[in-house]
């Protein structure tokens, strides 16, 4: 174990020093390159600006207006039929949109019902389980000019409720 510790505390810098070293074999002007790479990449983040701002400003909106407290009392039966916190039925629909917005509805939980309750554990395993899958795919999407998205959002969906299940299973097990 202490090797993967060791290992852990290395990895990054090697690979940074490796490309480096490659580059500099290949004959690439390494720092030109890195320039280059990095005015590309502000230009991406400039151009899904937009697209961020209007995410935040929404989770922002369904937080403030009682729109998730609304949803959740409608999803509840659902939810308790599925053995799934009703509690935890708002920070599923903001992961869908924000991690950072969940994260800090994570944090409420937290302090409402505490790190190692059921309700706590739950939501720490379904933060690692699922993914923000609507800012994911207009970042992505917008980013490489995608304008089909086919079956994306069902995939998406589909695991989304795949890692939720998994969750309850995995929490309940650690009970």
């Amino acid at each position: 174990m202490k090797f993967f510790y060791f290992l852990s505390d290395f990895i990054i810098p090697f690979v940074i020093f490796y490309l480096i070293a490659y580059g500099l074999a290949e004959k690439v002007q390494v720092y030109d390159e890195f320039v280059a790479g990095a005015a590309d990449g502000l230009k991406i983040v400039l151009k899904i600006m937009p697209t961020l701002v209007g995410l935040m400003v929404a989770v922002g909106m369904l937080r403030a207006s009682g729109f998730l407290d609304l949803v959740s009392s409608f999803l509840a039966p659902a939810a308790s039929f599925l053995h799934f916190p009703a509690e935890l039925v708002p920070l599923t629909l903001i992961r869908m949109f924000s991690s950072s917005a969940a994260s800090s509805m994570v944090i409420d939980i937290y302090k409402s019902y505490g790190t190692d309750s059921y309700i706590g554990t739950l939501a720490s395993i379904m933060m690692g389980c699922t993914e923000t899958i609507f800012y994911t795919m207009s970042v992505y999407f917008l980013t490489a000019k995608v304008t089909k998205t086919r079956w994306t959002l069902a995939g998406a969906l589909a695991a989304t409720f795949g890692g939720l299940a998994a969750s309850v299973v995995l929490a309940g097990m650690m009970r």
